[in-house]
């Protein structure tokens, strides 16, 4: 049989579902590839005994015609800024060190509703004094890409099927970009953020959302539609219809595609190019209609960006407990909010006449520990207008490290994004195991 860790999740699940191969057999293998990766240290609190326990469980369920959701009996990890039961949350904090979370943020209480179980928690950021160096299963010495650092690397070496990250600028994106797995921003306001430390208060940070990573597209569909949705605490829920991407037609879309700002020298470099072009011809063999264009005003999207990180934000839902002082004067504040929404009208008015915009992740594929990652000049501007972002690895360097590209669709519309990016998986190949990761059974 097709080693357990390389196929996708929803494949396991319809396998656990044929009673094809128990729960158990597929966490117990998740298990043995998660020890086998410890070197990659991006499991930084770990589950196994629970997990297996609610494995067995859910073999037993199964037996008796039982079958909780579509996650039945299926593991998944979480990147350690999301409340799980029973598991530390550092978020980042030594101070938090020893705290045991009392109940799961909604995204994870979604999951594990769902069928699903948590195998542990992920590491964040690439290299920090919390949770030390997370490796790139790309390549020793490379980094993963940040801040959902832990939950890529794991995902793309085989040591989980499916994960939640967190998305502000481009966290989830340029992981996934990175080490060659798919990761979906949803559009805000689409995923309660209830459970997510540090606190976020959607009025005063619209950019930061909760979202899957996985190895295939589909899993991205997935995930989002368990997780998605009010739950009576997040008050930035919108109750928006979730299409299905299996539903939409891909040959009838508009689409547009950049790598460099109007007028500018390109962002990124010749194999970030390529690449770019390589899913630009795909789609015009479905008979996508494509062109080279860019929003209007996307050389604002860094000082906007860096006036909202001057402003301070709660560390508690309920008190004012900033963490800083702004820099910024009210009136500074005030002229800030103008510009940000002045931009979101600029790129949501493009948008009218587009269906998807294509970018790349970065600039370049995974660079070494310690060097320029390349910016977040393609993904911070989706971030600042809300919209949802899907990538998927589309092509690599010349030097084998995966290159993702980044699709774009309107507000609300996942279902498109995640087409889009199922056709380029399609069309290109999409997740490949690293070479260096590679098992016996899966070299044969």
């Amino acid at each position: 049989m097709t080693h357990l860790t390389s196929l996708s999740a929803s494949q396991l699940a319809r396998l656990v579902t044929e009673k094809r191969v128990s729960s158990l057999e597929i966490v117990d293998a998740h298990i043995e590839r998660a020890e086998q990766l410890r070197a990659l240290n991006a499991l930084s609190f770990s589950s196994f005994d629970r997990a297996r326990c609610e494995a067995r469980e859910r073999d037993a369920q199964l037996a008796r015609g039982e079958r909780l959701g579509s996650l039945h009996g299926m593991p998944f990890t979480v990147k350690d800024w999301l409340e799980a039961e029973g598991l530390p949350c550092l978020a980042g904090d030594e101070v938090r060190r020893g705290m045991v979370c009392q109940q799961d943020a909604t995204a994870v209480a979604r999951l594990r509703a769902a069928g699903g179980i948590v195998l542990g928690k992920t590491a964040v950021l690439p290299d920090t004094a919390v949770y030390g160096r997370v490796a790139n299963p790309h390549g020793q010495g490379r980094s993963p890409g940040g801040s959902s650092s832990g939950e890529a690397a794991l995902i793309a070496a085989g040591g989980s099927p499916l994960g939640l990250g967190s998305d502000s600028g481009g966290s989830i994106r340029q992981p996934a970009a990175f080490c060659g797995v798919a990761g979906l921003k949803p559009t805000s306001g689409r995923v309660p953020l209830t459970g997510h430390l540090p606190r976020i208060n959607p009025l005063a940070d619209p950019r930061t959302v909760i979202g899957p990573l996985a190895r295939r597209v589909e899993d991205l569909a997935l995930a989002l539609h368990l997780i998605a949705g009010e739950d009576g605490r997040d008050a930035s829920v919108v109750p928006a219809p979730l299409g299905d991407y299996r539903e939409v037609r891909v040959p009838v879309l508009r689409a547009v595609f950049f790598d460099r700002l109007p007028g500018g020298e390109a962002l990124g470099d010749a194999d970030a190019s390529r690449v770019l072009w390589e899913a630009v011809r795909a789609l015009e063999h479905l008979g996508v209609e494509v062109r080279e264009a860019a929003p209007p005003g996307l050389d604002a999207t860094m000082s906007l960006t860096q006036a909202y990180w001057a402003r301070p934000e709660s560390s508690s839902w309920e008190l004012w407990e900033p963490d800083g002082v702004s820099t910024l004067s009210a009136d500074q504040v005030e002229r800030h909010l103008f510009e940000w929404d002045r931009f979101r009208r600029g790129v949501l008015g493009f948008m009218r006449d587009v269906d998807v915009i294509l970018t790349p992740v970065t600039r370049s594929g995974a660079v070494r520990h310690g060097d320029d990652e390349g910016g977040i000049d393609f993904t911070a501007p989706f971030s600042l207008t809300g919209q949802p972002a899907a990538v998927v690895r589309c092509g690599e360097t010349a030097d084998g490290r995966p290159l993702g590209v980044q699709v774009v669709a309107r507000m609300w519309r996942e279902d498109v994004a995640l087409a889009v990016a199922h056709a380029l998986e399609e069309a290109l190949g999409g997740y490949r195991v690293p070479p260096s990761h590679k098992t016996a059974d899966q070299e044969a």
